[in-house]
């Protein structure tokens, strides 16, 4: 079986804020405060999250475990259109039909990834497929909630809930893995402007490798792992973080071990 974990991050989305809104002449940051402003207006003040379709990817993790490999990155470079690296996400997706896991991914990564889709007319026939020319999709697609082929751990380990719903990074930490490291969603947007990319990447990289790992935990309880499997997973998530050598993956590694 393939599993493919990912993760986003995102950043608002100026152009389209600018020609909605008719911002032209406002820098980037300053369009980013006026939409950021509209949100709080939009909601007593209460929340700045703008709006999903409001929001532009500048990165997408994901952890592709097959039964020959076990790989983490993130997909395309640091100068990679968000056009592309759609375009490499769903590649995936043609390739390996997986299934894909995330942590909120219908509730945020997934309406995004569609939205940002629709702008830049990226096909994914696979990823939408129902039933029409693959009646294995006709009970299990990515599109339906309630399926496994998308696997929202959040949503569904909170039994479908809002109310029971928790934060990764404590779900994480509470079973022993290293939790968000390096910055937190909220702060995404300032790196960017710093022109830390690389930083987002990586940081986008230590939420898709928290996520997998409580997959493989999830799997634990369902019986699908053994104990003896589950350990073994986790060690080759081990062995593949000492392989990719890198210094933001050793520190989730050194975490992990403390």
């Amino acid at each position: 079986m393939n599993i493919l974990v990912f993760d986003i991050e995102t950043i608002p989305d100026v152009e389209s804020g600018k020609r909605l809104y008719s911002l032209d002449g406002l820098s980037d940051k300053e369009a980013a405060e006026v939409m950021f402003t509209r949100r709080r207006q939009e909601t007593d003040g209460s929340s700045d999250f703008i709006r999903h379709h409001l929001q532009k990817i500048v990165a997408i993790s994901v952890v592709l475990s097959t039964p020959e490999q076990l790989n983490v990155w993130t997909l395309g470079s640091a100068d990679s259109s968000e056009k592309e690296v759609l375009e490499r996400f769903f590649e995936g997706i043609e390739k390996y039909t997986p299934i894909l896991v995330s942590w909120n991914g219908g509730g945020f990564d997934l309406p995004v990834i569609h939205y940002r889709s629709l702008l830049h007319g990226v096909q994914a026939p696979r990823y939408w497929e129902t039933g029409k020319d693959d009646q294995s999709f006709r009970w299990n697609n990515y599109l339906s909630r309630f399926h496994e082929r998308h696997t929202d751990l959040m949503d569904v380990i909170a039994a479908y809930q809002y109310r029971s719903v928790a934060p990764l990074t404590e779900i994480a930490g509470m079973l022993g893995f290293p939790g968000k490291m390096g910055m937190s969603g909220d702060k995404v947007w300032d790196a960017y402007l710093d022109g830390e990319i690389e930083s987002i990447r990586n940081y986008c990289e230590s939420d898709v490798l928290n996520t997998y790992l409580v997959y493989c935990r999830y799997e634990l309880i369902r019986g699908h792992y053994t104990q003896r499997s589950y350990d073994a997973e986790c060690e080759r998530v081990r062995e593949m973080l000492r392989r990719e050598d890198k210094p933001h993956l050793t520190e989730f590694l050194e975490a992990w071990t403390k």
